[in-house]
């Protein structure tokens, strides 16, 4: 049977890894709508890879079965690519919850009842999960094995306790981590692996809604103070993602690879840190 890899969220960064993992096999494309996922399909089919498409609303249980259905039809499933999601200036804190949080836990949990032995994934989550401040031991261990249908109603993600988009946005993302630290166990006893890459600000139309957006000008100090001092390419992150799908990875599971041209680094050692708060003397 054919190999098939499923790459949900087709856009820029998407198509760059299914360039280079998807050679010699099946591409099965998945959009929020089929208008994007046959546009991307078109894309890679004039590159000369076998591909086909279809919609998916990750944060859809039904939805999300009809797409492991569609790849088991086309093939063994050995890899699946996720870089599918919303940021905080393109939707409220429910919607990032649910599709950036419950939609990921979703396709880690169905994907992960089927990968085939051999197989391996990336979750493409973001920066934003390393600049939230230390979560307790327990909150890390709710992220990670909540059962899926349950994760929503964590008291953690409750209105009064998300304070705005981005919090939802780093706590989605923070999630995202763990929750394939946890999943690389059981992917690892069907004999696949699964890992996390962590991106800055990389050059994609989300990006440049987050620039143009509310946050724009915060976004341009990043770029500015990361010790790069530049944004990422797509073509960056699908480098990686290659390394970490393929036969050089075979020892790396259950990891996130922080991947921001140091901006992460800026925030806690270097232009970007906020300024510590002087003591002051008592009098006498």
């Amino acid at each position: 049977m054919k190999e098939v890899i499923v790459v949900v969220g087709a856009g820029f960064i998407g198509q760059s890894i299914a360039r280079r993992v998807g050679a010699g096999k099946h591409l099965l494309l998945a959009n929020l709508t089929e208008e994007a996922s046959l546009e991307a399909a078109e894309t890679l089919a004039n590159a000369g890879f076998d591909v086909s498409a279809m919609a998916v609303d990750i944060s859809s249980r039904q939805s999300v079965q009809a797409l492991v259905d569609k790849a088991q039809s086309l093939g063994n499933i050995t890899g699946l690519v996720h870089a599918a999601g919303v940021s905080p200036s393109q939707a409220p804190i429910d919607t990032i919850l649910k599709v950036d949080l419950y939609g990921t836990a979703l396709l880690l949990e169905m994907f992960g009842g089927v990968i085939a032995r051999g197989g391996s994934g990336v979750v493409i989550s973001s920066q934003s999960g390393h600049r939230l401040p230390a979560l307790t031991a327990e909150e890390d261990r709710l992220l990670a094995i909540t059962p899926t249908d349950d994760l929503l109603q964590l008291d953690m993600l409750q209105p009064a306790r998300v304070a705005d988009t981005l919090h939802a946005y780093q706590l989605s993302k923070r999630g995202n981590s763990l929750r394939v630290m946890a999943e690389a166990i059981r992917w690892g006893h069907r004999g696949a692996r699964i890992n996390t890459i962590s991106p800055g600000i990389i050059i994609t139309p989300l990006a440049r809604d987050e620039l143009n957006g509310p946050r724009g000008a915060g976004y341009r100090r990043m770029i500015e103070a990361c010790a790069v001092g530049r944004a990422g390419t797509p073509d960056e992150i699908g480098n990686v993602a290659s390394l970490l799908m393929g036969p050089d990875g075979s020892f790396i599971t259950g990891s996130d690879f922080l991947m921001d041209g140091g901006v992460t680094a800026a925030y806690r050692f270097g232009d970007l840190a906020p300024m510590p708060v002087k003591q002051s003397r008592p009098l006498g």
